[in-house]
């Protein structure tokens, strides 16, 4: 996914990638330890993402670009 701004938010970044339905989802699947972030688990759904992560999801991946 390509974004706009120096960073974005981690739950955004799951709903504008239709990756879940809601905020509410986004957060319970962040907080429920299902989301990784470069490798690792992330539990915050306020973690800033920068150009160059790498987000897994189950068995989907995006990576954060540059416009």
């Amino acid at each position: 996914m390509q974004i706009f701004t120096p960073f974005i938010k981690l739950d955004s970044f799951l709903k504008a990638e239709n990756a879940v339905s809601s905020g509410g989802e986004a957060k319970m699947m962040i907080a429920e330890g299902y989301i990784c972030v470069n490798g690792e688990v992330e539990l915050r759904r306020g973690r800033k993402l920068y150009p160059g992560d790498m987000v897994v999801f189950g068995k989907r991946k995006f990576l954060v670009e540059s416009v």
